[in-house]
């Protein structure tokens, strides 16, 4: 008696001690520190301290907060459910502020159980570069479409100061110098960004590494951002049925919408747990696309791929469907 006393009283202590509750949320961070690096006065700087939800039960943020102005804090998803997807964005200020700055954002979770995650950025705004604008917006851009932006670099200050190289992580982005001036003190230069028509189509974030005649051990970053778009858009992009029971059986929809009249000719899955009740032959802009999960025997998470096909010129969309099978779902039921 008296030794399951002391397993009970050491189980509890186990939930609800903070350095249990930092492991378990700090487990669904990707990363808790970001270094912005060296980056131009006025210029656009974020980033997005990702998480997932791993546990069957919700998760909750309450709030998030920076212990410096310098940056603001957004929490993207407040609640998750499980493998879902969430951010805690991160804004460097870098229109008000200047020179080194650090922050620590702290994060606060009530639910499953309380926690609280320390978040760490930090940089160095220069005050003698300045972007314009700050990022480049290519906006919404047709599949298939080149598209060209420019930039203006100015930088303040004497000597022979330039552009030496622009480096890009995305093949299908490009950037070179067009133009160098100087006057009164002041360099200009002109960039020219380009989107190739080879782009795929989804959401881009991006940058663009500038490395000028100080040396390669400062590169400031220029933000990319925009989205190319296809005549056929699925949503959601992934399917999630759910946290299901072994045999359950579980009903979610999809919708493609094109940007002139088409027919679905397939819906097709290499898993037979995945059923799809057929649209017919009319072509219309929108279709509504029923999917029936069964829940086999084995718990855990099931992801597979659904293939749609239709009749238009273009490559078949694709997408994502997972569920998760748990019998703690039946018992919580019961």
């Amino acid at each position: 008696m008296l030794r399951k006393t002391f397993l009970l009283v050491a189980c509890v202590t186990l939930v609800v001690s903070p350095c249990f509750g930092q492991q378990w949320a700090a487990k669904m961070f990707q990363t808790t520190d970001h270094d912005f690096g060296t980056v131009a006065r006025g210029s656009k700087a974020e980033f997005n301290f990702t998480l997932s939800n791993l546990y069957i039960d919700d998760v909750h943020i309450v709030t998030a907060y920076s212990s410096c102005g310098c940056t603001s804090i957004e929490v993207v998803k407040p609640t998750l459910k499980t493998y879902e997807e969430g951010a805690i964005r991160a804004v460097f200020n870098t229109p008000t502020f200047l020179g080194s700055r650090s922050a620590t954002i702290t994060v606060i979770i009530d639910k499953p159980m309380p926690a609280e995650i320390l978040l760490h950025v930090r940089g160095v705004i220069r005050g003698d570069v300045v972007f314009e604008p700050g990022s480049v917006q290519l906006g919404d851009v047709e599949l298939g479409t080149p598209v060209e932006r420019k930039v203006r670099v100015n930088r303040s200050g004497w000597g022979d100061w330039q552009i030496t190289e622009v480096k890009s992580s995305n093949p299908h982005i490009s950037a070179k110098v067009v133009n160098t001036s100087r006057q009164n003190g002041w360099t200009t230069a002109d960039l020219s960004v380009t989107l190739g028509k080879d782009a795929p189509a989804g959401y881009l974030q991006d940058h663009l590494l500038l490395v000028t005649s100080e040396g390669q051990s400062i590169q400031m970053p220029l933000a990319v951002e925009g989205r190319v778009v296809a005549s056929l858009a699925v949503s959601p992009s992934s399917l999630f049925m759910g946290v299901v029971h072994p045999g359950q059986e579980v009903t979610k929809s999809l919708i493609v919408k094109g940007g002139r009249p088409f027919k679905v000719l397939s819906v097709a899955c290499e898993d037979k747990a995945f059923k799809f009740t057929a649209t017919g032959n009319e072509a219309k802009m929108v279709h509504v696309i029923p999917v029936t999960f069964l829940a086999g025997n084995t718990e855990g998470k099931v992801t597979k791929t659904i293939r749609i096909v239709t009749d238009l010129n273009q490559a078949s969309p694709e997408l994502s469907a997972y569920a998760v099978i748990s019998a703690q779902t039946a018992a919580n039921e019961k």
